[in-house]
């Protein structure tokens, strides 16, 4: 062990899932999440992900037309056994019937059980777009339906309806959601119906359920996608919606019956049905 390691702490001004999402795009090992910090430890230098990171923010202002500030923090430390501290970090979550928790914490005896890497913990329940996805899927999804989860990620959400008797497909634009989804599925010794890289555009047939929980701008712009991947009848779960976008997303929707919508802090997580 070396005397001393570097940190990273970054802390975004908005769109905090998105940058979370990025960087552990660029980063393969564990992150912990402090309030509105993420950070990151590592015997080696950080500088290629700080890098990565203002490169990022810096395109997203110009997306967005408007300055998308981040506050880093790069020291060295001396080092100690973190890898205990990302341990104590990661709190088991109870959501309904779902108990989600990193390897090293037993079962809930007649609950839905969860096993999630380190890493994962922004996918594991405690984000708040997360969590409302995980209560309403216990809600909408029944057993023996066909679902899609688009975006997939770590593939937690997919996981969990696998958990409630559906048959899951998945679907992520990224090689790295696509090989952390393949591994959660196997760390929790379950099986999804397909897997693919690539969007929503790919499928081969219409859900009982889709369920997409990305940042709004993308959601409107795979609306018509999204609505044709929904059977007659069927459930279209949003979420990854920030409350000053929940009106411009339901609009894009509105040909869709809207049956609920979730909101915890300022995340929204809106339910519609395919009439």
């Amino acid at each position: 062990m070396q005397k001393t390691y570097n940190e990273l702490r970054i802390t975004p001004s908005s769109d905090y899932a998105l940058f979370v999402d990025m960087i552990l795009s660029l980063w393969d090992e564990a992150i912990e999440e402090d309030g509105q910090s993420i950070i990151l430890r590592s015997e080696e230098p950080l500088d290629m992900v700080r890098f990565g990171v203002e490169s990022f923010a810096t395109s997203l202002s110009q997306i967005r037309q408007k300055p998308v500030d981040i506050a880093i923090e790069y020291s060295v430390k001396e080092n100690e056994d973190w890898i205990e501290k990302y341990k104590k970090a990661i709190d088991p979550i109870h959501v309904g019937d779902f108990y989600i928790h990193p390897s090293w914490v037993e079962d809930a005896p007649e609950k839905h059980n969860i096993i999630i890497a380190p890493a994962l913990a922004f996918g594991s329940g405690h984000h708040e777009t997360t969590y409302g996805c995980l209560l309403l899927l216990q809600k909408y999804v029944k057993a023996q339906d066909t679902l899609l989860d688009v975006g997939c990620g770590s593939g937690i959400l997919g996981l969990c309806a696998t958990k409630l008797g559906a048959s899951v497909d998945l679907c992520d634009t990224d090689e790295q959601a696509i090989q952390s989804t393949e591994d959660n599925f196997k760390l929790n010794k379950a099986n999804y119906h397909t897997l693919w890289k690539g969007s929503v555009q790919k499928r081969t047939h219409t859900y009982d359920v889709v369920l997409a929980n990305i940042i709004a701008d993308v959601l409107i712009m795979l609306s018509s996608d999204l609505q044709s991947a929904v059977r007659e009848n069927g459930i279209l779960i949003l979420s990854g919606i920030l409350d000053k976008y929940v009106d411009k997303v339901e609009a894009k929707f509105a040909s869709m019956k809207l049956v609920e919508k979730y909101q915890r802090k300022e995340w929204f997580t809106l339910v519609l049905q395919r009439n």
